[in-house]
């Protein structure tokens, strides 16, 4: 599908450290068995998905982001399973911090009170550590790991050299204090 010069397509999302991403990547490469594993450069949590959207919309879109005020919180990744219905292994939280359901919930109010579009999909909270996988039988044990989430990005994700790259825009801190 072809997208027009003056369109840019965008989601909001947390984007793990990279020490955090290569350990994910390491273990994505493993389980992918005959699937397809994130790049670590890739690898995110999706807080709220724009689409294809007007690029003239990008700075509204950062002043919207740059108001959400929210407290830094910890997300242990304590989990990892297997959705057969788009055939990914994900990793997340076997139950979300209030305070990245805090984030979420501000963020798309925002989005709701400004008339921007988005996938209204309810949150589900994971990463995509696996594309195109047939299971995750084969895949290595899970080691929980800690996320130090201190931000969220504005993500554009875009063919760069026949690769999709998702590429943070803006980032935008937690409060501090």
């Amino acid at each position: 599908m072809e997208q027009a010069a003056d369109t840019v397509r965008l989601f909001f999302a947390l984007w793990p450290p990279g020490d955090l991403q290569a350990k994910l990547a390491v273990w994505a490469r493993q389980a992918a068995g005959r699937g397809r594993a994130m790049r670590s450069e890739n690898l995110h949590l999706t807080l709220a998905f724009l689409g294809v959207t007007e690029a003239a919309l990008v700075p509204d879109l950062t002043s919207l982001a740059a108001g959400v005020r929210f407290a830094a919180f910890r997300l242990p990744l304590d989990r990892v399973g297997y959705w057969k219905h788009n055939r990914i292994i994900w990793c997340g939280a076997a139950e979300d911090p209030d305070a990245l359901t805090a984030l979420v919930e501000s963020l798309r109010g925002r989005l709701c009170a400004a008339g921007m579009r988005y996938d209204p999909k309810p949150f589900v909270s994971h990463l995509t550590l696996v594309r195109d996988a047939s299971g995750i039988s084969a895949a290595p044990p899970w080691i929980p790991l800690l996320w130090e989430a201190g931000d969220f990005a504005l993500v554009r994700s875009a063919r760069v050299e026949g690769r999709l790259t998702y590429q943070p825009l803006q980032r935008f801190p937690a409060a501090r204090g």
